[in-house]
């Protein structure tokens, strides 16, 4: 049985274009021509995608920020300030010993806690 060539079959109209001068070269150099612009790119890359991720945690640093006192108590522009000093006279002159306990009503199947 006769064996087959080692020699690779190269047509000669395809010998002469750029796929197959780069394949050709990349086999003698293949870190020049494959690993080193794989690196670049990655490097590159990052240099490039460095400004868009600070976007990103800047956008939500907007969303996620400390509130101060009267967004807290949720005082807008269209509200009155609150002063404590105001709200504490307010609440000391009303007369809270005298009260009555009062039951609340329940609603229809609920149950009302009496044995």
């Amino acid at each position: 049985m006769p064996t087959f060539q080692s020699k690779r079959f190269i047509p000669t109209s395809a010998s002469g274009t750029l796929p197959a001068r780069y394949r050709a070269s990349l086999q003698r150099h293949p870190f020049l021509l494959f690993g080193l612009p794989f690196i670049a790119t990655m490097v590159a890359g990052s240099f490039f995608l460095t400004p868009a991720t600070a976007l990103r945690y800047e956008k939500h640093d907007r969303k996620v920020r400390q509130m101060t006192k009267d967004e807290e108590l949720g005082i807008g522009k269209d509200r009155r300030r609150v002063d404590m000093r105001e709200e504490y006279y307010k609440l000391a002159a009303k007369d809270l010993d005298d009260w009555e306990q009062k039951r609340v009503k329940r609603l229809p199947g609920e149950h009302d806690g009496i044995l």
